[in-house]
């Protein structure tokens, strides 16, 4: 099964991102996203930007995202 993890650009230096994913930071390449800005949310999948998303998305899969992660701590 393959993720693709919803983050935030926090900077863009040419083709590559850096973003943060809940406070872990990683570079992201921007091939497939030439139309995106600091600030932006992205959803990344094996180190690209695969699609861009608004805020309130973003929001409501990363809280979707911590809900399955407190569901198995408590298994």
């Amino acid at each position: 099964m393959c993720l693709a993890v919803p983050g935030r650009i926090i900077a863009i230096e040419g083709k590559t991102a850096t973003v943060d994913f809940g406070g872990v930071k990683r570079k992201v390449r921007l091939d497939l996203l030439p139309n995106v800005d600091v600030g932006d949310y992205v959803v990344v999948h094996t180190g690209f930007a695969i699609e861009s998303l608004d805020e309130k998305r973003a929001l409501e899969i990363l809280e979707a995202w911590a809900g399955v992660g407190k569901f198995l701590e408590g298994r």
